[in-house]
């Protein structure tokens, strides 16, 4: 069954029901407008019940790693960008401006960015950038991570450039923030536990007359495992020697999950200036949502005004070839 980018393209409420995705890309600091070329995660509640946009994914053998869910579903544009640029992903929780939280500030943990040839194979996704904890503190302190004191602190800035010479196409960015929070134990054994993983895709397409091709890379889902200490881990060990959550050995180091960071990505990606946004802060009210693979599309005037006009079960169905995006008349 077919459905259209714009009917699945998730339109957050006023209501403070989000968790963190990206809302914008600035290119060399030019705000390239608000949610353009962002396969923007889809709501995950009713239109009477909290939720999510970005709700984690928490099944690391689940194809919403990759994307988020319905991440097979392409945004209806694509940033034009060459070998060299710096990239300025905004992330936020609730509205694109410099009050916002950006992430729940309990929520610590590494911020990770992978770029893929669009579409994905097997073992496509290539690691360009991570970051994880970066300065020990005392117990009951958490210490300095990515996430809530890099990230959160910035505005939601997160930075990344095109690598050098890479080879002109189309590709995807998969950035990524985990939150470890609940990660002393995994999902697989207590499913109300579990790192928390919010991915979320950019479509890119690099120009030029590069000549450099991407390595092998590894695939989502498949990159991460249960068994990996970065994605079962107690961010509130610090120096103790034994964890108060868990009662096992405790280390103030922090193994960041996934391959290493490519040879070919830049050494130092350091923070540029940015410009005024472009675009909407403040996303209009859902008239789509998902539960359990079921996709329900509405319409809406406010919480006690919704009429659901029809539902379908929704299956991903990512491409093998790449597939010019559908030009969209309307994104919100």
């Amino acid at each position: 069954m077919y459905i259209s980018s714009v009917l699945l393209l998730p339109l957050l409420s006023g209501s403070a029901y989000a968790h963190t995705y990206i809302w914008g890309v600035f290119v060399n600091g030019v705000d390239q407008g608000t949610f353009r070329g962002i396969r923007t995660p889809a709501y995950n509640g009713g239109p009477n019940a909290g939720g999510y946009a970005n709700s984690p994914v928490k099944d690391v053998g689940s194809i919403d790693l990759r994307c988020n869910v319905l991440g097979d579903i392409q945004a209806p544009d694509t940033l034009k960008v060459q070998p060299g640029d710096n990239l300025t992903f905004d992330w936020h929780h609730d509205y694109r401006n410099d009050t916002d939280d950006v992430i729940a500030s309990s929520h610590h943990g590494p911020s990770l960015i992978y770029i893929s040839p669009d579409p994905p194979t097997e073992n496509s996704f290539v690691k360009i950038w991570h970051e994880g904890l970066y300065e020990s503190l005392p117990f009951p302190k958490p210490g300095k991570w990515s996430t809530t004191s890099n990230v959160a602190k910035n505005f939601g800035h997160m930075n990344v450039r095109i690598p050098k010479d890479l080879k002109a196409g189309f590709y995807l960015l998969r950035a990524e923030m985990i939150g470890l929070h609940e990660g002393e134990s995994s999902f697989l054994t207590n499913p109300r536990r579990g790192a928390q993983f919010y991915p979320d895709c950019v479509q890119i397409e690099v120009t030029g007359n590069g000549t450099v091709d991407l390595p092998k890379g590894v695939s989502f889902p498949g990159a991460y495992n249960y068994s990996d200490p970065g994605i079962v881990y107690d961010v509130y060990c610090s120096t103790e020697t034994k964890s108060r959550t868990t009662g096992g050995p405790c280390t103030t180091t922090y193994p960041i999950p996934g391959p290493t960071v490519w040879s070919g990505a830049w050494a130092e990606t350091t923070a540029v200036s940015v410009g005024p946004v472009s675009g909407t802060t403040t996303a209009a009210p859902w008239s789509t949502w998902i539960q359990n693979s079921v996709v329900t599309s509405a319409t809406y005037t406010d919480r006690r005004s919704v009429t659901v006009v029809g539902s379908s079960v929704y299956v991903a169905k990512w491409s093998t070839t790449y597939q010019t995006p559908a030009v969209a008349t309307k994104r919100w």
